[in-house]
C-alpha cells in the first residue's frame, strides 16, 4: 500500500475516533438519565476499539489467533460496562468479601 493511502487511512481513523469521542461526550451530557445510554456508550467503546485495532495495530494482518485474542480483549470493556450498568448491585454483592 502506498504511503499516501496509508496516511489517508490513518487520518480517517483518527477523525472517526475524534467524532466518536465527541458523540460520547454529547450523549453523556444530554441523555445522562436514559436507561439505554450504557448500551450506546458500550457500542461506541467497541467501535473505537475495533478502529484502533484495525487501523493502528493492524490486526487484520496478524495471525488469526492473535486477531481473535485482540477481538476478545476489545469486547471485554463494553461487556463489563453493560454488566455493571444493569446488574451493578448484584455484581457488587457477589464481589463482596
Amino acid at each position: 500500500m502506498p504511503a499516501k493511502d496509508h496516511f489517508a487511512l490513518l487520518t480517517g481513523a483518527w477523525l472517526a475516533l475524534i467524532a466518536l469521542t465527541l458523540a460520547s461526550l454529547g450523549l453523556g451530557e444530554w441523555f445522562r438519565e436514559l436507561s439505554w445510554l450504557p448500551l450506546v456508550v458500550a457500542a461506541i467503546m467497541w467501535i473505537k476499539g475495533a478502529v484502533v485495532a484495525r487501523c493502528f495495530i493492524e490486526s487484520h494482518v496478524a495471525h488469526p489467533f492473535i486477531a481473535r485474542v485482540l477481538q476478545v480483549f476489545i469486547a471485554i470493556a463494553p461487556i463489563a460496562l453493560v454488566i455493571t450498568a444493569f446488574f451493578g448491585n448484584t455484581v457488587a454483592r457477589w464481589a463482596t468479601l
